[in-house]
């Protein structure tokens, strides 16, 4: 959970949301990735996608089967399925997202006994150092706009 709060500071560093994510697979680290949606101007690259299109780049394989998944935000409805579909076994995220959030805040997606996977999953991993880094960008970006509107 720490190299995934590293990523989410580089995130921050290049403007983008802060978060990230890391994908380790037998105690090894196979894949990384943070939000990088406005500077790929990419909708679809949120840090668990860009964590998952890495891993499989490095195993050379979309199944990342028996890996886990660490995330300093719980993850949107986008990037819970491909964590199914990736078949990853574990997710651990950091803060509640009370407005996308689908594993525990607005949705319970992972819980579905419908899906062709279950994933395990908990939250609360360094959820003080997560939220803490969103609440700092989220805040910044009130003032340079409050500011902005001020003068």
């Amino acid at each position: 959970m720490e190299l995934a709060l590293y990523l989410a500071n580089t995130a921050l560093k290049v403007n983008e949301v802060p978060v990230g994510a890391v994908i380790v697979n037998n105690g090894k680290v196979i894949g990384t990735g943070f939000n990088q949606v406005i500077s790929n101007k990419s909708v679809s690259s949120h840090a668990e996608i860009v964590a998952i299109n890495n891993a499989s780049q490095t195993i050379q394989n979309y199944r990342l089967l028996n890996s886990e998944i660490y995330v300093t935000l719980e993850p949107c409805h986008m990037c819970a399925k491909a964590i199914v579909d990736a078949r990853i076994n574990n997710l651990y995220f950091g803060a509640l997202e009370p407005k996308t959030g689908a594993v525990k805040s607005i949705d319970r997606f992972l819980d579905r006994e419908d899906l062709n996977h279950m994933v395990k999953h908990s939250g609360g991993h360094m959820a003080e150092e997560s939220a803490e880094l969103l609440k700092n960008f989220f805040r910044s970006k009130r003032q340079k706009s409050e500011h902005r509107f001020s003068t």
